[in-house]
């Protein structure tokens, strides 16, 4: 047992993953200023407030400048260093990116505030990795090495050793146990950082959520060991696929040699603040706020629940939810075991999703999945099934050098193709990252969201719930009319009589019970056929032109779904004689895409 005057290092991730995990990702910078001095304050390590998805959610969903966050948060916390999450050669994307592009977006990311750099692989493949490091490293940057924790037939404590040292090699200053999922237990925390202790002399930081109940257990374990760092999440953001709570860690460690040196009245004061702002992303909560032990088992990380529970949801098919669960291990077997993280989680997910939804394993294989498979994320753990590799490579080779070297410089491309919409090179950059999404944002940036794209903002100070009621429709049969209510972000159905009798009891509003969406076969419009959508999302591409000739099995169209890209086949060989959505339309189950004749 450690016992040296050794205080703990605490890094609060309130302003990035305990919301990423719980809501979504849909904390706007506008909630996290008003607390940002009392944050600087307190004597964190390191505020982690970026990278992640926040990237993507500020564009896509509040209409935010990232780079402005940053910018923002950093002018308000000058004392205490500002922490990313950067996926290496992803950067804050879901491919892999031309070394000009990780160098810049690095380079940049640095001179908006960032400080600490905790960069990863999500296939521990660290060739993904090297790029972004020395740059981190040349700029100035604190770099932590990272290895994405798993569990496999592959992986085990000798391994992770053998990749604690190659990170030290690489310049890592600190090495980071990502643990994404909460998969670490007890038996095996204590032994990992003690043999890990041994084996290089940087510090180690812990990385671990609360989904399954374990991370307190862990968290003492690994500090006995002599653990550095550990992130932790402030209670009222804590628990479920979030973090162990900030204050019960300090309040453990008082007046020991580990004490944190942190004030819990100053803890207090944060905690009661994000507990009102919480109350404004009701609407955003993840069903998934206690503890699943089945979570070891499916190994699905606390910022991918929420949102397949989402994708279910756009698929009135909730209740297939367990089905997904079970199915998600055995797409993670058959992909070589690759740890779930960012984007490979997405990748796993989203397959799994899938397979489960159209009733046969891998009838619809989203892009991303192929590109997994040919190694264009890197190379895979393990070996990958036989059958899912041949109906995927097909003609195609699988790759085995690093998937960057194969990629051109963008940069020249992006600054061509992002054209006047793109003010800055910060602009620039957030088209390489999300080229469709970063168009839209361009066009209403600065301009109030509908209120359905996100919720209210809560006032710095508690506020009391907040009632809003749609404008009134029409009547109902029977003499009532139905309204909308919001309360705390959250919708209520309330049905009004308008002749004097008792309304019927406020529900919370749900969509009608559907039968779970199968991919939907192909239709007759007259003389046509229709090529339909075989799942809900958005058109991201058109691959065809009204004339054009298509045979069957010919790619028509890309949807993006999920934030993966799937291709929509036509079944049918003949003339493209009418298209029927634009890019950027949105499409559910069995809508007509293409008419073919």
């Amino acid at each position: 047992m450690n016992t040296s005057s050794n205080p703990l290092k605490i890094t609060e991730v309130a302003l990035r993953d305990a919301h990423q995990s719980l809501l979504a990702t849909r904390m706007k910078t506008e909630d996290m200023l008003p607390i940002a001095e009392k944050l600087d304050a307190v004597g964190f390590f390191s505020l982690e407030a970026w990278g992640g998805a926040t990237f993507d959610t500020c564009i896509r969903f509040l209409n935010e400048d990232p780079w402005e966050r940053a910018r923002q948060l950093k002018k308000k916390i000058p004392n205490t260093p500002l922490q990313m999450l950067l996926r290496g050669q992803n950067c804050v994307g879901y491919r892999h990116y031309a070394d000009d592009i990780v160098e810049r977006f690095v380079k940049q990311s640095y001179e908006v505030g960032i400080e600490i750099f905790r960069i990863f692989d999500a296939l521990n493949d660290l060739r993904n990795i090297e790029v972004a490091i020395k740059t981190a490293k040349k700029c100035g940057g604190t770099v932590e090495g990272c290895i994405s924790y798993t569990v496999s037939p592959l992986h085990n404590i000798d391994l992770y050793i053998q990749m604690a040292r190659e990170l030290v090699d690489m310049g890592s200053d600190i090495l980071c146990i990502k643990d994404m999922a909460g998969l670490l237990t007890p038996q095996m925390t204590g032994p990992l950082i003690r043999e890990l202790k041994k084996a290089i002399n940087i510090p180690i930081h812990l990385h671990t959520h609360s989904t399954t109940g374990l991370a307190g257990m862990n968290i003492q374990c690994a500090i006995e060991e002599g653990l550095d760092m550990v992130d932790t999440a402030i209670s009222s953001l804590s628990m479920g696929t979030s973090h162990f709570p900030t204050e019960c860690v300090v309040a453990a460690l008082q007046g020991t040699p580990r004490d944190t040196g942190l004030d819990l009245n100053a803890l207090e004061e944060i905690s009661d603040y994000f507990e009102e702002v919480r109350k404004h992303y009701a609407q955003f909560e993840s069903n998934f706020i206690g503890v699943d032990i089945n979570i070891l088992k499916s190994q699905i990380p606390g910022g991918m629940i929420s949102n397949m529970e989402n994708q279910l949801r756009e698929q009135n098919a909730l209740d297939k939810m367990d089905e997904v669960l079970e199915e998600v291990p055995r797409v993670r077997k058959d992909l070589g075991y690759p740890p779930l993280v960012t984007p490979t989680s997405q990748i796993v997910g989203s397959q799994a999703t899938l397979n489960v939804l159209t009733g046969e394993r891998y009838k619809i294989i989203t892009k991303e999945t192929r590109e997994c498979v040919l190694g264009k994320y890197g190379k895979l753990p393990g070996e990958i099934d036989p059958e899912l590799l041949e109906k995927v490579s097909k003609d195609q080779k699988v790759i085995d050098c690093r998937p960057a070297d194969l990629l051109v410089p963008e940069w020249d491309t992006v600054v061509e193709e992002a054209g006047e919409a793109a003010k800055t090179d910060e602009d620039r950059l957030t088209y390489a990252m999300f080229p469709k999404v970063a168009l839209k944002f361009f066009e209403t940036r600065g301009k109030p969201l509908p209120e359905t794209e996100s919720a209210p903002a809560p006032t710095p100070a508690a506020a009391p719930a907040s009632a809003q009621a749609a404008p009134a429709p029409a009547p109902a049969a029977g003499g009532s009319a139905v309204y909308t209510v919001t309360v705390n972000g959250r919708p209520y159905s309330v049905q009004v009589g308008t002749g004097g009798g008792i309304p019927a009891a406020a529900q919370p509003a749900t969509p009608a019970p559907a039968a779970p969406a199968a991919a939907p076969a192909p239709s007759s419009n007259g003389s046509n056929k229709s090529v339909v959508s075989p799942l809900p999302g958005s058109v991201f591409a058109l691959k065809c032109k009204v004339g054009d000739q298509v045979n069957e099995g010919d790619t028509v169209m890309v949807l993006e779904s999920m934030k993966m890209e799937t291709e929509v086949h036509t079944p049918f060989s003949g003339t493209v004689n009418s298209i029927l959505v634009q890019e950027g339309a949105s499409v559910q189950t069995g809508d007509e895409l293409v008419l073919i004749s």
